[in-house]
């Protein structure tokens, strides 16, 4: 699934290409893509020009001058793609097209179809969608309290992984940077939260941030099918120390790299660099 920076680099790809335009028509082969159905789309968004393009998590928010905001998620395999003709050669599942007045198409593809996109009034996408009405705080400096993030797993029983992939806790994090965030901090990813100390917490805390802001601009992780609006994969996948290389020596100390499940999630770490550490839950 795209993480936080895969989704912020096709969110500033899109903003280059589709900013601008207006919508002349919208169609699907898959209408369960579409919250509402494909007529409602229509009858909202014909004629409509996008304005601006944010994020928030792992959403896409399309701002639209009429005054609707397309909130989209990519879930496990959703790209966007323009053609700049609609007579351009059909791409591989193909499911969702905007036609624009300029003849031009921005095209969704999604193999597994899980993604989803819903209309909401402008301003209102964080009261009306599920998953950003109890979305966390951006990974940044600026929104990402310290303590604020101790005083949360201070009170959780739940292994830190699992913790921090809860988008309420923290906004856009997944497998991969949740694996790497916790090497980076010498974490065990099964390790009860309640137990971190705060200078435990407030280290992860600082390493997430900086694990999200490296992966921006590396241009996010191709582990698999992932690539942006322009069709450019990531470099992140070349700076993985611990996901998706089990049998391989850590790159701190060589021990071996192990897979376990935890909370249900492949999990990647060292065993000599992350042990878990026996401690009583308050």
């Amino acid at each position: 699934m795209p993480e936080l920076p895969e989704v912020e680099n096709v969110r500033r790809g899109l903003a280059h290409l589709i900013v601008g335009k207006t919508v002349q028509t919208i169609t699907t082969d898959w209408e369960k893509i579409l919250i509402g159905g494909v007529q409602h789309f229509n009858q909202q968004l014909t004629g409509a020009t996008i304005t601006g393009i944010d994020r928030r998590g792992k959403y896409l928010l399309l701002r639209f001058d009429n005054g609707k905001t397309l909130v989209s998620h990519l879930r496990m395999e959703g790209k966007y793609q323009l053609a700049l003709n609609k007579q351009d050669p059909p791409a591989r599942f193909w499911h969702v097209s905007f036609t624009f007045t300029d003849a031009s198409q921005l095209r969704y593809l999604d193999m597994r179809k899980f993604g989803r996109m819903q209309l909401v009034a402008t301003g209102s996408e964080e009261t009306v969608v599920p998953g950003l009405a109890k979305m966390g705080p951006e990974p940044t400096p600026a929104t990402f309290d310290a303590e604020a993030f101790y005083q949360t797993v201070h009170k959780r029983k739940a292994p830190i992984k699992s913790v921090i992939l809860d988008q309420s806790v923290v906004a856009g994090v997944g497998n991969i940077y949740a694996d790497e965030s916790l090497w980076l901090s010498r974490l065990n990813p099964a390790q009860p939260a309640a137990t971190l100390t705060r200078k435990e917490a407030f280290q992860l805390h600082d390493q997430i941030i900086a694990e999200l802001a490296k992966a921006i601009r590396l241009g996010g992780t191709s582990v698999h099918s992932f690539v942006d609006a322009d069709g450019h994969r990531g470099a992140m996948q070349d700076q993985l120390h611990v996901y998706d290389r089990e049998g391989t020596p850590c790159d701190r100390c060589q021990t071996t790299i192990v897979k376990i499940k935890v909370g249900q999630r492949g999990t990647h770490y060292c065993p000599q660099c992350q042990p878990l550490r026996k401690r009583k839950l308050k």
